[in-house]
């Protein structure tokens, strides 16, 4: 999360090592005031949505199809952290949902490298929302921390309560998260789901980025096939050998081998790898890394391309999703099709 979500994973890694000035919020929640609300009832404050062109409508290269226009199921994706103080102005708790160069950051980089994943599965809906200051995470301000990201999921609640009161009419739903996203969407499927009459909609979870224990739900359990649904699928990806210096196996966490939708521990190769996406969005590198599940983490080898050679950090966590783009995509297909079989509606 160092340099959170923007996910041109070349680019950053060169220049997360660079010297740069980061601008960050200090003293009190209050002294700041509350960024505009946003509404939505406009496109405006819609990162994706059917409605409109955006970045999730993109697609790499040519081997793939945006089939948004004759899907049956939705996709609701709650983008990560990019409100990260590198503008002299983005020094608040939390970001702005109408500053239109904040938006476009948030658009070419989380929701052309993530949401765009999931636009042959869904109609792809993602809520801009007020989203916490990356030093939210490592503040000592209790008071500003659970009100930063207070304010941060209340939007998100409300995006996703306008979005079934007037888009949903019924649909199968699959959630997306990445990171700060990830954060939220817990609260968010606790809330909606899990337990709930709405269970029965969740074709699958893809809820990635941030430790997620194993009981964390009381009925939505992880998803252990390629094909299960109503079930939740979370990765960490490190370099091989790699832990981080909080890491805690006791607190039961749980990951997915996004190479064999499986959680146990179980070796797969990088030729399962069906294609990663690095700097250039629409060109796609198979074969870029293994994945093994190891105490609640995903390994990796240390992916090799241009300029690699250059990347000390053995944090992959801005690349959850882009190191195994293509597998993630094709799974989301393969489980709506396996919940429209299932449930008797295709």
């Amino acid at each position: 999360m160092l340099r959170s979500s923007v996910i041109l994973i070349l680019s950053i890694f060169i220049l997360s090592s660079c010297s740069k000035n980061f601008y960050s919020p200090q003293g009190e929640f209050n002294k700041y005031p509350t960024p505009t609300a946003p509404d939505y009832s406009k496109l405006d404050f819609w990162a994706a949505h059917p409605d409109k062109e955006d970045m999730a409508d993109k697609i790499p290269g040519n081997s793939f199809k945006d089939t948004q226009t004759d899907a049956e199921v939705d996709v609701f994706f709650i983008y990560p952290t990019v409100y990260v103080g590198n503008e002299k102005d983005h020094d608040h708790w939390n970001a702005p949902v109408d500053d239109p160069a904040f938006n476009k950051e948030v658009d070419k980089s989380a929701i052309l490298n993530q949401a765009s994943v999931f636009n042959g599965a869904g109609r792809v809906f993602s809520p801009r929302y007020r989203q916490a200051h990356l030093h939210t995470y490592f503040t000592q301000n209790k008071d500003a921390y659970k009100k930063a990201f207070a304010l941060a999921y209340a939007d998100v609640k409300e995006a996703f309560e306008y979005y079934l009161e007037h888009y949903n009419n019924g649909r199968p739903i699959i959630i997306a998260s990445h990171s700060q996203g990830t954060t939220h969407a817990g609260p968010l499927m606790t809330e909606f789901f899990d337990g709930k009459p709405l269970g029965k909609k969740l074709v699958a979870a893809y809820v990635v980025g941030m430790e997620v224990p194993r009981d964390y739900f009381k009925e939505i359990k992880p998803c252990e096939t390629p094909e299960e649904t109503g079930c939740f699928c979370t990765w960490r990806t490190w370099e091989k050998d790699y832990l981080p210096r909080n890491h805690k196996p006791e607190n039961n966490l749980v990951a997915t081998n996004p190479l064999t939708w499986k959680t146990d521990t179980e070796y797969a190769g990088k030729e399962l790898n069906q294609g990663s996406i690095l700097y250039n969005f629409n060109k796609i590198k198979k074969q870029l890394v293994d994945a093994q599940v190891h105490q609640g983490v995903l390994w990796v080898n240390k992916p090799k391309f241009f300029g690699s050679a250059f990347v000390k950090m053995k944090n992959y966590h801005i690349a959850d999703f882009n190191l195994f783009y293509v597998n993630v995509r094709e799974n989301a297909i393969l489980r709506v099709k396996e919940y429209l079989k299932k449930n008797k509606l295709r």
